[in-house]
Order: structure tokens, then sequence, then C-alpha cells
């Protein structure tokens, strides 16, 4: 109660200072360029489009950038300008939700450290509404309990999920190991319940999260926002033609260089299919793999010199071309110049990537899990939108099959799945979001 009175005591004197009620939203990683941050940007746009009278703040672990560097890297990788400046909170021990910290007991570690990063958060700065966008839950209690905060989240992946709790039960014969997951599910999911409101990603999250938080009436699918309009402006057609001209396809991957994305499934299979007869002999002049993505950290820059290694040792980085956290301008053209869009990681929440390349044009492989096979390249007026695969074999085939269509299979493909990303938008978005979040926000004229 102390510390609580404290707090409110810290919120009164910033009030009396600054009279607008301020919104914050936790995004230890804003700067990193993923579909996460996408959804951040495009969350702050709309709120502060629709409420002018409010402040906004984001709480970040991003060091050595200034808000002006952060806001013009969200404009270059995505297009987003916000109407207005909000506050940036600079938090600097994001190094306690980092994995590598935790080599043993991973998830627990990161979820403590989150606890205490929150608290700086918190007393660097008390908020009337607190929003985690990225999926740290157990941040959550600590704004509602001790900051006396209205909490809402964004869930764009559960910290555990039921399918993972299967795979433990299955494959670990020890007791111990069984129990610290189903416990840590608890304790995620008590985490969760302190939301006033959740909004998850995909149909694939709301199953886990209603599982875990048991919070129906409070959770709601928001699909992310994905900049579907400034692909949808390139036209389509004779790029096929022109491509069979040229004798040049590419397959392009859209994905941070995260372990999970499963980059190496997609260098393996691409060693495959060159291996193919379809594609051969003069395959290798032919098709190229186009890796596209963003680096957060270190790790992440050690994990693409991996992969670069991977490529030398398969024999294939002369037909490999990574390229590093590219402006939007770069992405819009190496996707509408694809002829395949590439993805692979399993149980993708959802995949903003996938829908970027169905927008601008590419035939998608994805990843036959998650959000993909859910909600995104599923049948469109009774047609195929793309594919799906799940081993290294599966995308060898998937990949030789689309390679030895007609141009004109293809593009019957490409505009059926152009069509169906319409509700993908920023604009539905934006609309979904705001109605979710209009019970929230309305405590703040209170």
């Amino acid at each position: 109660m102390g510390v609580r009175t404290w707090l409110q005591m810290k919120r009164k004197s910033r009030r009396a200072q600054d009279d607008r009620p301020a919104v914050a939203f936790f995004h230890p990683y804003c700067n990193a360029g993923g579909g996460g941050e996408r959804v951040l940007w495009c969350a702050l746009r709309a709120l502060q489009n629709r409420y002018q009278d409010i402040s906004f703040v984001v709480y970040t672990g991003d060091q050595g950038v200034t808000a002006e560097e952060i806001l013009d890297g969200a404009r270059r990788r995505f297009n987003i300008r916000l109407p207005r400046p909000v506050k940036f909170v600079f938090l600097k021990h994001r190094l306690l939700v980092e994995a590598k910290l935790y080599p043993h007991f991973t998830l627990l570690g990161q979820s403590v450290g989150s606890i205490f990063l929150g608290w700086e958060a918190l007393t660097e700065f008390v908020p009337d509404l607190y929003i985690d966008s990225m999926g740290y839950a157990f941040t959550l209690p600590v704004f509602r309990y001790l900051g006396g905060c209205h909490v809402g989240s964004y869930v764009h992946y559960p910290t555990i999920s039921t399918d993972m709790l299967s795979v433990v039960r299955e494959r670990n014969p020890s007791a111990i190991k069984v129990i610290y997951y189903c416990v840590f599910a608890l304790l995620y999911g008590l985490a969760g319940s302190c939301s006033d409101v959740v909004m998850v990603n995909s149909t694939w999250t709301l199953g886990h999260i209603l599982a875990l938080w048991r919070a129906p009436n409070r959770t709601s699918v928001v699909y992310p926002p994905c900049d579907v309009q400034a692909f949808l402006d390139v036209p389509i057609g004779d790029e096929d033609e022109e491509k069979e001209r040229k004798k040049c396809h590419s397959v392009v991957s859209v994905g941070q260089f995260r372990p999970e994305k499963d980059h190496q499934l997609q260098i393996k299979a691409f060693r495959k299919l060159l291996d193919r007869k379809g594609v051969e002999p003069a395959g290798r002049e032919t098709v190229k793999l186009v890796l596209i993505g963003g680096c957060r950290n270190q790790e992440d820059e050690d994990r693409v010199q991996m992969l670069k290694g991977l490529c030398l040792d398969l024999g294939v980085a002369d037909r490999v071309e990574f390229k590093l956290n590219i402006p939007f301008e770069d992405l819009k053209k190496d996707l509408t110049d694809a002829t395949i869009g590439l993805h692979t990681m399993w149980n993708e929440h959802f995949g903003i990537g996938v829908v970027e390349c169905m927008a601008a044009g590419t035939i998608i492989l994805a990843h036959k899990s998650g959000g993909p096979k859910l909600d995104i390249v599923v049948p469109y007026e009774g047609g195929p939108t793309g594919f799906l695969a799940d081993d290294e074999d599966n995308y060898a085939d998937a990949m030789e099959r689309i390679l030895s269509m007609t141009p004109a299979a293809r593009l019957e493909i490409r505009r059926r799945a152009r069509l169906s990303v319409t509700r993908f938008s920023d604009q539905e978005f934006e609309g979904s979001f705001l109605a979710a979040m209009e019970s929230l926000m309305s405590t703040l004229r209170q």
C-alpha cells in the first residue's frame, strides 16, 4: 500500500504539470523493425488521430538511439508517420528479458526479468493506462496492483502454449520438468487475467490465450496491420512473362532473423530444389533465394553469419542473398519482383510477412500450421490462395510445382490471394483496435 501510494503521488505530480491523461505502451524492442513494431506504430497512429487530448508514451530498452531516429526508422521501414510526437522512456535494464541471460529455466528467468524491467518503467513514468504490446504478461499485475493503472494487452504469441505443454508431456519423462511447465502456465494465466482488455492477433493465438488466461468476455481477435495497399497499388499481369523471357525467378523470405523463423529450413529446402531435375541444368542460373529481415541485437547478427556459413557448406552461397534492415521501398521492390514468397516458422502466431508476400503478388509458400494455415492461406472464392508445407521435401516439391506452372495459372492464384488480404489492411486494424480499446479509453475521461 505504501508503494502504491507513492506511485499515485508521482502520477498526481505529473498531472499537476500536464493535466492530460497518459497512455503508455511497453515495447522494449520498439526499434526492431518486425511485425510487432508495425502493430505498435499503427496503434499509436490510430489512437493519436482519435484522441487529441491524451499524451502517449513508449517504454523502450533501445540504447544509443534518439526518439527522432526511432520514429524515422518507423517511417522508413513501415511507411508510418505519427501525427504528433510521443514521449520515449529509455529503460536501462533490457538485458533482464533476454534469453541469453538464462541458460536454464529460460521462460521463468525472462518472466521474472520482465517484472523488474516493468518496475523500472513504472518508477520512471506512472501512466493512467498501460498497454503491453509485446507479450510481457508478468508486467500487467505490476502496473495494475502497484501502479493503480488500467491495463490492456495485445498478444502476438503466448509465452507458453497448450501445444508446448503437450509436447513436454509426450517427450519428457521428467516429472519435475512437466511440473515446472505446468506451474509456469498457471502463473502466466494468472498474470494475463489481470488485463482489462485482451487483444490477440489470430485464431491460433485466441485458442491458446482463452485456455490459459480464461477471460473470454474481455478477449477479441484484432488482426495485425499489414500495409497491403502499398503492395496492391503495384499492378500485376505481365511480370511472369517477363521473368520467363529473362529466365530469372526469385524466392523471397521476409522475417526477423530469430531462431523460430527457421531460416535453416529455407536454405536446405532451396538446396533440394536446385537438385531437382525440374530446375536443372539451367536452374542454378534461374532461381535465387533472397532472405530479408531485421536484426535486433548481436545474437541475431551472429545467426546471420551462421546462416551464411550454412549456405557455403551446401554450395548455394552464390544463389542466396541476405538483406538486413532494408527500407520499405526496397522491401516492396524485392517482393513485387519475386515469384515465390517463402515462410517456414512452425506455429507462427499470425504472419505479417505472409500477408505482404500475397499482397505483393508472389505465390506464397507458408508453413502448414498456426496463423498461415488457419487465417491467411485459406481458400478464397472457391480457389487456393497459396501453398502450405511442413518439411524440406514438401517445400522443395511445392517450389518446383510453382515454378513449373504456366504464367496464366500463377496469375490466377496471385490475383485471388491479393483480393483475400484486404481484410488485413491498416484500416481494418485501426477500426478493430479502436473498438476493442474503447472501454479502456473511456476510463481516462472519468
